[in-house]
């Protein structure tokens, strides 16, 4: 969430950032109509205040009279009007408030400085490239063809217990994933971070901290009691520090968690309709870091070379792109996108985003730490480490060897038992 002091004073150079986004969003409108409830809200504020003021002077005048033996009535009925008054002031600062977080729950991030402006994901530039490649489409078989030779990726099974973009994993291929997911694990846990593991289940203050509400929702699935069930694993790491107040000595704060992620894809009719690229249900091994404002950028760079990490120790060739400002994630002011190369699609795959989420989302969840006498928001970043379904896929068909049999990278071998998969 925007800070409401920065759009107060600043107004044209936060519409300028947000025009920069190419967002279908009316964001002129909302960022307008927040500034004009914001003026009413400092005219009340203002109101009150000069009541207050006036009611400390009627006090001392009313003692005043009341020690010298004169009437006060006049004295005590115009204090009695200023503190009904006040009351509905209260009541209407209160309710302008709550107009004003609504609006700016559905204004985005505003993107740094140093991102490309561009108008499409077309404009995103790369900025490295890792590997070499060494497989196209015709020298291999994609992994959803490999599935109709086994059923270790069952994709009518998932379809018949659960629905459309569901599929059943069986066999090697089921402990290739698991295998995945231990191996990104301990990789990240030997560079510091901590392992949690949280609820898969949050509630709605949960999901609006990190921004998947209230503008997301038709990307969500929902339960009935007010649960929501988590699009990624940022959501609830980051959320674990709502409402408190860290400590500036613990800085960086850096977690990673396995969990299941479910999306609907609302908005990814017909894309990736074959195979595990776009699923419902998908697994994924999440990076969260929160630290100190001068510090974020540098992190970021940091957490992009662990999720980096785990590509190199797999042998899988993959390239950064830097997103520009039209690409840009909804709580984004900055993201590295990893893309892992895909023989099958003979293109290069995103497998993860690396995000520098500023004070967006602390400003929603309230995450503060002590900075001298005075409290700050923190800096939240997040980023996969990796995808591990789109991992399994681009170790599939990188590591093939004849179109049946699949070697296992060298760095997996230990946490699979083995060296190949046959299908």
């Amino acid at each position: 969430m925007l800070d409401i002091h920065t759009i107060r004073e600043k107004p044209d150079s936060i519409e300028d950032a947000l025009r920069k986004r190419h967002s279908h969003d009316d964001l002129h409108g909302i960022l307008k109509e927040a500034i004009e409830l914001d003026k009413e809200w400092r005219k009340s504020k203002k109101e009150e205040e000069e009541l207050r003021a006036e009611r400390n002077k009627l006090g001392l005048e009313i003692n005043k009279k009341k020690k010298a033996g004169k009437d006060a009535k006049k004295e005590i009925k115009r204090s009695g009007d200023i503190g009904t008054r006040i009351k509905d002031i209260t009541i209407e600062t209160e309710t302008l408030q709550e107009k004003i977080r609504e609006l700016l729950l559905n204004i985005p991030n505003t993107p740094h400085d140093s991102v490309p402006v561009g108008e499409t994901e077309e404009d995103n530039p790369e900025v490295r490239k890792w590997g070499d490649i060494k497989k196209k489409s015709g020298d291999i078989e994609s992994h959803y063809k490999l599935a109709q030779t086994s059923a270790a990726i069952d994709f009518e099974r998932g379809v018949k217990l659960a629905h459309h973009r569901f599929a059943v994993l069986s066999g090697d291929v089921a402990k290739l994933e698991r295998a995945l997911t231990n191996f990104m694990l301990s990789v990240h846990l030997s560079r510091g971070y901590l392992e949690i593991a949280p609820p898969y289940l949050v509630n709605r203050k949960t999901m609006t901290g990190t921004g998947q509400l209230p503008k997301f929702a038709h990307d969500l699935y929902k339960c009935d009691d007010d649960l929501w069930m988590i699009p990624t694993a940022e959501v609830p790491l980051t959320n674990l520090y709502s409402g408190e107040i860290l400590k500036e000595k613990d800085f960086p704060i850096k977690l990673t968690a396995y969990t299941p992620c479910f999306r609907r894809e609302a908005g990814a009719y017909g894309k990736d309709i074959r195979g595990l690229i776009r699923q419902h249900q998908f697994d994924k091994v999440e990076l969260v870091k929160i630290c100190h404002p001068n510090t974020s950028y540098n992190e970021l760079e940091s957490l992009t070379k662990d999720a980096e990490r785990i590509l190199q120790l797999l042998e899988l060739p993959y390239r950064v792109v830097e997103l520009c400002t039209a690409d840009l994630g909804f709580a984004s002011a900055k993201t590295y996108d990893l893309e892992v190369w895909l023989p099958s699609q003979d293109r290069y795959r995103e497998i993860s985003s690396c995000s520098n989420c500023t004070d967006f989302q602390a400003r929603r969840a309230n995450i503060k730490f002590r900075s001298g006498d005075s409290f700050e928001y923190v800096h939240t970043l997040n980023g996969s480490g990796l995808a591990v379904g789109r991992t399994l896929i681009a170790i599939l068909e990188n590591f093939q060897e004849d179109k049946k049999t699949v070697l296992i990278p060298k760095a997996l071998q230990d946490f699979m038992g083995q060296e190949t998969i046959e299908f």
